[in-house]
């Protein structure tokens, strides 16, 4: 079995490569974190020219019909870059669509998403946050004309003040997987977003109020309470696509210390030299190496082993998030004092580590999910 990319990723990785150092160089990226909208229009409908934004949705919707494999190779690149974007929300959006939705639905929705002429997001998380069916707890009230009406709040939802539809899980039942999704646009009645400052300013995150919004039929994939699965699986592609933002970043953040290290002038000499400084890269490296090991297979078992998807997914998360939190605060370490300023980029690689970390399932999430499958 060959698992090296194919010379299709190889390239594509080139492109976005060469792309993201022209459009979003590390000044230009702070630059659009302190915007309003948190992301650069322009670049963004650059992605949709390009076919980027539908990368993994077929091109009967208007997208490119490539693999999610390809969509990692991508993501890796804009982790590399801190690139701001919400192009992880409007593809996990896309995903359920494909995974749950009607014919008609697709057909409705997709190609917006697929050019970048509409942002979408999902709204999953409740109080207290979890990542299982279980923990959903909005709950549906049927309404008179059909369908159903939400009352209450998504929190944590990526991208929320930019997006035009959501993807909103909701409970209809006291089961645990008595779930339903559905489709909510940002314009709706009763529907109002709000963004509120994080950490990581590359990425926005804000809440989704719901003051008696009506879900009409049309708008439920699928069976309304027997979406659990979709709720799953759903769960498993946005750790797939952060766990590779997450190495693409990591990967940078050594680049930057290894460079720091061979420019940096100790005692006469580039403390690179010093093992005190070239143990901890090495220990980076081989953590990042393991974490793009873990990540493939992840994307891999998603369209070829789906009773695998699980426990690759939650060892890939759980294994990047920790790998990133330490390159984070090693990096900063070798920087010295430099590396805590404003002014270092070193900071910034920390900064999107501590944004990683609860998105789609901390490590104790992923690792408490491993036993479970394992019967423990």
């Amino acid at each position: 079995m060959n698992f090296g990319f194919t010379e299709e990723q190889d390239l594509l990785r080139a492109e976005a490569r060469k792309f993201l150092d022209a459009q979003a160089p590390m000044g230009e990226v702070r630059r659009v974190m302190e915007t309003p909208t948190g992301y650069a229009p322009d670049v963004w409908k650059q992605l949709g020219e390009l076919g980027w934004i539908g990368l993994a949705i077929p091109e009967l919707y208007g997208g490119a019909g490539l693999s999610w494999i390809d969509l990692v190779v991508l993501l890796e690149e804009t982790g590399r870059s801190l690139f701001p974007s919400p192009l992880i929300s409007t593809a996990l959006a896309a995903s359920v669509l494909l995974d749950a939705g009607s014919e008609e639905q697709r057909a409705r929705w997709l190609p917006g998403l697929a050019d970048g002429s509409r942002i979408g997001s999902v709204a999953l998380l409740d109080a207290p946050a979890g990542y299982t069916p279980a923990d959903v707890r909005l709950r549906a009230e049927a309404h008179s004309a059909g369908g159903f009406v939400l009352r209450g709040e998504k929190l944590f939802v990526a991208d929320a003040s930019s997006a035009d539809l959501f993807v909103v899980a909701f409970r209809v039942g006291d089961a645990a997987d008595a779930i339903a999704l559905a489709v909510v646009e940002a314009n709706a009645p009763g529907v109002a977003a709000e963004t509120f400052p994080t950490l990581d300013a590359t990425k926005r995150m804000g809440r989704l109020q719901l003051g008696g919004v009506h879900v009409r039929p049309e708008a439920v994939l699928g069976t309304a309470g027997g979406a659990g699965a979709a709720l799953e699986k759903l769960v498993s592609r946005g750790a797939i696509a952060v766990t590779a933002e997450a190495i693409g970043a990591a990967e940078a953040a050594h680049a930057l210390t290894v460079q720091y290290a061979k420019d940096r002038v100790q005692f006469g000499s580039p403390i690179g030299r010093f093992q005190g400084v070239k143990h901890p890269l090495a220990e980076m490296f081989v953590e990042i190496e393991s974490a793009k090991s873990l990540l493939y297979y992840a994307a891999w078992a998603l369209e070829h082993a789906p009773a695998e998807l699980p426990r690759a997914v939650s060892r890939a998360k759980a294994y990047a998030t920790e790998a990133l939190i330490r390159v984070g605060i090693d990096s900063i370490q070798l920087h010295g004092a430099v590396g805590y300023t404003e002014e270092c980029d070193i900071q910034l690689y920390l900064k999107r580590s501590k944004w990683v970390r609860p998105m789609f399932g901390d490590a104790d999430f992923h690792y408490e999910r491993l036993a479970r499958l394992r019967g423990l």
